[in-house]
């Protein structure tokens, strides 16, 4: 029997908590019951207004009430969203788009202008404004909703499979594009609530709790989880940028017991928290993926926690989410390695270490898994492996290897190693190795050694020249307020000289800020930072 449709959780919330907020923000609050009230409410509107099951549908809307029900509505009219992040830049968007091919089009009105401007999803028949709709036609929210009050067709029951034509792609997840053109991420309802299961379980989720989350999927999940979200007011598509105090005010105002944020985000509230004594009594828990999250920066946010209050950082990628996990403690305890430990397998999630091949791999054999401390490929099974790519039979290709009697390894495209104890060290992207004439060197291994100076922020490994013989660089954006000289220069080869994966590393070049990705402003453009490098260093 298929899954429940992914919707059918903000029914169950309802039932077991009809009175208590479900979404804070915006001046007002949005109880469980008024939640599904309002999801079945537009679900039915969608439905009257032309929206068949299998439609696909854009989603533009920034986080707020009217997202998580219109979300949750789409789902329940048996409607594909599309989500895609709106900070990778107007050509990466509409490329999204005209790949998805939404039949609707929802968004801000902001969304909706640079749709009739940039000539965006030409496709969509059907146009949704939540907001002022000024020109382009199409239904408001309102409109909708006065359009599912009108059909009253019980799309809105809470029945646990919904519609009955519910398909079996729930929705199209674009990656950020960090590393590569983004690509859209089927998701299924099955894979959906699998992942609801998984982190319930893992973290300890209790319904009741109250959450400040700063990435729109996990707003979603939580409020899917029973927490009550406080949404803050922020740019989402710049977490980097969330005001650290704002973030403060709503945790220790509305007793917030769990706060969900990107490295650059916690790095920039640990640091605020340092300078001004800022304490966060409530919190249970903090928890920080995207990019590595440097000791440093777990360190700086735990002096705001209670003792013991654990900061997870959980590993994963759109693609297959959430694959291990570790918290701040055990890492500590850990100490120095090469890379950074990531934790054992989620339970429930199956992990290969695969040799390096840079190909297509069609069918999976043992004979492809290498030996515990020996770095490879880091492949993923489990419930929350997305099966494919939406129309990038390519991608497939690069990225999915058959199993014998069905299923698939996704290949995460990260290079990493086991030890001993069945934990996972990640080392970086595959294609961020700099293979020299003399040794392969991996960018996290790498990088920790210079990290350990005070004065440095963060750095990167690139590789600049020819390939197999690249010529390794160390770009380093020092700590705000130090001036790079040669006396830091001489300091961090210094170094780098101790180790041995590092000792033949001889460039240092320093960059003012270095360009990030756009959905957690931490993962290094590591491409556009060595054709900057490529370009300042002597032949």
């Amino acid at each position: 029997m298929p899954p429940p449709n992914i919707s059918s959780l903000i029914a169950d919330r309802a039932r077991e908590l009809p009175g208590s907020p479900a979404i804070i923000g915006g001046g007002g609050a949005v109880t469980f019951a008024e939640l599904e009230a309002d999801v079945a409410l537009l679900a039915a509107g969608l439905r009257a207004a032309g929206v068949k099951s299998g439609a696909r549908a854009a989603l533009l809307i920034t986080p707020s009430a009217d997202f998580v029900a219109l979300t949750f509505a789409l789902y329940r009219a048996g409607a594909i969203t599309v989500l895609i992040d709106p900070g990778i830049g107007l050509p990466a968007m509409k490329r999204c788009l005209e790949e998805a091919a939404p039949e609707a089009f929802a968004g801000v009105t902001k969304a909706h202008v640079a749709r009739l401007l940039f000539g965006w999803a030409p496709s969509s028949k059907l146009n949704i404004t939540a907001g002022r709709k000024l020109l382009w036609g199409g239904l408001t929210l309102d409109a909708l909703r006065e359009l599912g009050r009108a059909a009253g067709d019980g799309i809105g029951d809470t029945k646990p499979h919904g519609v009955p034509d519910i398909p079996e792609t729930a929705s199209i997840n674009f990656t950020s594009g960090s590393t590569g053109a983004p690509k859209g991420a089927v998701y299924t309802h099955a894979m959906l609530h699998a992942q609801a299961a998984m982190l319930k379980e893992y973290f300890g989720i209790t319904p009741g709790f109250t959450s400040v989350p700063t990435f729109p999927l996990f707003a979603l999940f939580d409020v899917a989880l029973g927490l009550t979200i406080v949404i803050p007011e922020m740019d989402f598509a710049r977490p980097a940028a969330a005001d650290p105090a704002m973030l403060c005010r709503l945790m220790n105002q509305h007793g917030a017991a769990q706060l969900f944020g990107s490295p650059a985000l916690i790095d920039n509230l640990g640091r605020y928290g340092e300078r001004t004594g800022t304490k966060l009594p409530s919190l249970e828990r903090v928890i920080s993926c995207g990019a590595p999250v440097r000791q440093a920066v777990i360190d700086r946010v735990s002096k705001m926690l209670r003792p013991g209050v654990p900061v997870h950082t959980p590993y994963g990628a759109t693609e297959a989410l959430p694959v291990a996990c570790i918290s701040g403690e055990e890492l500590s305890a850990l100490g120095p390695g090469f890379g950074v430990c990531v934790g054992k397998p989620w339970p429930g999630v199956e992990v290969s270490v695969i040799r390096i091949d840079d190909g297509p791999i069609e069918d999976w054999s043992p004979e492809l898994a290498v030996k515990d401390g020996e770095v490879g490929e880091i492949t993923v099974k489990g419930p929350i492996v997305s099966p494919r790519y939406f129309n990038r039979p390519e991608g497939d290709a690069l990225a999915k290897i058959k199993c014998p009697g069905g299923g698939i390894y996704h290949r995460m495209g990260d290079a990493g190693w086991r030890d001993a104890e069945g934990r996972l060290w990640f080392c970086g992207r595959k294609s961020h190795r700099v293979v020299t004439a003399e040794a392969t060197l991996f960018t996290i291994p790498c990088e920790s050694v210079f990290n350990a100076h005070p004065g440095v922020r963060r750095t990167a490994l690139v590789g600049v020249g020819p390939a197999g013989a690249k010529r390794p660089v160390i770009c380093v954006e020092p700590e705000p307020g130090k001036k790079p000289g040669p006396g830091l220069t001489e300091e961090l080869l210094a170094l780098g000289a101790g180790e041995p994966h590092t000792k033949n590393i001889r460039d240092i070049l320093y960059h003012p800020g270095f360009p990030v990705d756009v959905r957690h402003n931490a993962k290094i453009g590591r491409e556009k930072l060595a054709a900057w490098a490529a370009g300042r260093l002597k032949p």
